[in-house]
């Protein structure tokens, strides 16, 4: 059994339970899955770079993402739609608790100048979103092999009802938010 879900079963599941009075171990917010955004707006110029965005988001994921489509034509961007534009990848189960142990004790901790992540990101359904300024900081990707650096969202969506519950369990997870 991975660390972090034997974590949140041990000790983040008995102090959300008597911090927020749940009668049923069911009540108890838990993470639904983690959905990894790398948007690679380039690519309307030159193909070769998402092939590269879907290589990187391979390692770091450990499975294969998909590539996303533009919705809708827009002339500024010079993007039409159906156009290639993206690729995103969803974690769940064994995959996700992996993820979230790497990005917790590997990668956040190497991120230049990192005072935590912000307390804000929640979208008021309990769902966290944080950005990353460039990919190097994850240690599959290796410096010479990367054609750009580019950044990516990472989705942390949870069954959670309220911010609050769902800063609870990010914070019990032992996501380093801001002081």
């Amino acid at each position: 059994m991975n660390r972090l879900k034997e974590k949140y079963l041990n000790e983040v599941v008995p102090s959300l339970m008597k911090k927020h009075n749940y009668k049923s171990v069911m009540e108890v917010p838990k993470i639904d899955k983690i959905v990894i955004n790398m948007g690679v707006g380039d690519a309307t110029s030159n193909s070769k770079l998402l092939d590269a965005a879907v290589e990187d988001l391979t390692k770091i994921a450990g499975q294969r993402p998909v590539v996303t489509k533009a919705k809708k034509s827009v002339a500024g961007f010079k993007v039409r739609e159906g156009q290639s534009i993206g690729c995103k990848v969803t974690l769940r189960g064994e995959n996700m608790y992996n993820f979230m142990d790497k990005l917790i004790s590997i990668a956040l901790p190497r991120v230049r100048d990192f005072r935590g992540v912000n307390k804000r990101s929640f979208d008021g359904r309990g769902n966290y979103t944080m950005g990353i300024k460039e990919q190097l900081i994850f240690s599959e990707i290796d410096y010479d092999d990367v054609v750009k650096v580019r950044g990516m969202d990472i989705v942390f969506v949870t069954t959670a009802k309220t911010n609050e519950e769902a800063f609870d369990l990010l914070d019990g997870l032992g996501i380093p938010f801001r002081k």
